[in-house]
């Protein structure tokens, strides 16, 4: 047998030192508290998790043959298209564009960031009546389907456009065009889950989860609208998708360079969880930690010294180091020995498994709080997002925790992903909204 590397030993130590070993936390206890935080965020009680309801229904018809105009406000991209669904409920997405998402490159006002929105839109005004805005940020949406924007995530600069009813606002540049579409907006793990509902007519399934780790991350689950207490507006014997945003939760432990990295962000002490396992943080986090081994001396002088002199590292350019140690990228420097080579691939790689069992803990909590399925009719999971499938390891980890935590459980499900989930999920609410 080989014998393990001093590498080995010093990330060992230097892990558990600061709360990232592979026993750091405890998923059956991450689990109970993330179910108890769902609880009181549906009753309206002091929580971290938002539980916002969608307004949106889960069993009207899709109609066939009839064009809808839907919007993706991503965290890095806008992209708006056309799509209609044929009698098998078979999508066909057409003049398909990609924009940079307004705000991302810049501060900007309201007005010009939903100016910003019309002019992508106008080339396809004229297909439909009928828009489904994907908005991936906290929004509550009102029982009219628009959504008032909470917070920015995922590092979006246009602070004047918080607390606005973005679909209103939409719609009075429209109407000023001559235009009155119907708009309804949605938040993009409603749009992954009805995604689902739209491609699971040829199995039955008890229910729907949507979960999407990408640039950032979030949950929808369909809850009983008699559960949901906050609100005495709902009828008690239907249910809806409901939007967790569970990039906010606390309830998990966070480590000393967790803190440490979220000062740095543009939004401190906000949505703690998000910065824990997302696209957008995973590889400044890497850095983070990494600059501090090199403070407790575990790097060579010229090693430490190029950490320390990284403006930046993305999560892409972390994993493709991990994956190949001596691939040129920010993190390689002339000379580095293999020594520091694979203690920063030891210490980088806690991560993404880090990530891997939190983001099984939120999807397992989804599931169960959904009410769970059994073999004839499990629960279809719809797992959407560049990091959840490019990211090294990190799809087969969180697979392999969901066994752990749902198996004794006696939870059937599904894990499928769909293509184009967001617009296909806003198309779905459009059209639907819009009978």
């Amino acid at each position: 047998m080989r014998a393990k590397s001093s590498a080995h030993g010093k990330a060992a130590a230097f892990l558990d030192r600061h709360g990232l070993g592979p026993d750091a936390v405890d998923p059956e206890a991450a689990l109970k508290a993330f179910l108890a935080e769902m609880d009181r965020g549906l009753a309206g009680a002091d929580s971290s998790l938002a539980m916002l309801p969608s307004f949106i229904a889960v069993d009207r018809p899709l109609p066939s043959g009839k064009p809808v105009i839907v919007m993706d406000s991503g965290g890095t991209n806008l992209r708006v298209a056309v799509v209609t669904f044929d009698a098998t409920g078979t999508p066909a997405v057409r003049r398909l564009t990609r924009n940079p998402m307004p705000g991302t490159a810049g501060r900007l006002s309201a007005e010009a960031f939903f100016q910003a929105m019309l002019e992508c839109l106008l080339p396809v005004i004229g297909e439909s009546d009928a828009i489904g805005w994907c908005f991936s940020y906290p929004v509550e949406i009102t029982p009219r389907r628009d959504g008032r924007l909470l917070a920015w995530t995922k590092q979006v600069q246009a602070p004047e456009v918080v607390g606005e009813c973005v679909g209103s606002r939409l719609l009075a540049l429209l109407r000023a065009r001559g235009r009155d579409p119907l708009v309804t907006v949605l938040n993009d793990t409603v749009a992954a889950l009805l995604a689902a509902k739209a491609a699971g007519h040829l199995r039955r399934y008890a229910t729907y989860v949507g979960f999407i780790l990408g640039t950032g991350t979030n949950t929808a689950y369909v809850e009983r609208n008699r559960l949901i207490a906050k609100r005495a507006d709902l009828d008690p014997e239907s249910a809806q998708p409901v939007n967790v945003e569970s990039g906010g939760f606390t309830g998990c432990p966070r480590t000393d360079i967790d803190a440490a990295f979220d000062a740095t962000t543009a939004d401190p002490g906000f949505y703690p969880f998000e910065k824990m396992i997302s696209g957008a943080y995973l590889g400044p986090l890497a850095l983070c930690l990494l600059r501090t081994a090199a403070g407790e001396g575990l790097f060579g002088a010229a090693t430490a010294a190029r950490l320390n002199a990284l403006p930046t590292l993305s999560t892409r350019d972390m994993d493709l180091f991990v994956a190949n140690p001596f691939a040129a990228g920010p993190l390689d420097h002339p000379g580095m020995p293999d020594a520091d080579r694979e203690l920063i691939v030891r210490l980088a790689a806690a991560l993404p498994a880090r990530a891997a069992l939190l983001a099984a803990v939120n999807i397992a909590a989804a599931m169960i709080k959904a009410g769970g399925g059994g073999p004839l009719h499990p629960v279809c999971a719809n797992i959407d997002g560049t990091t959840y499938y490019k990211t090294a390891g990190l799809k087969s980890r969180v697979e392999e925790h969901l066994r752990r935590l749902l198996e004794p459980r006696g939870v059937f499900y599904d894990l499928v992903h769909i293509e184009n989930a967001p617009l296909i999920g806003a198309a779905v609410a459009g059209l639907t909204a819009a009978g």
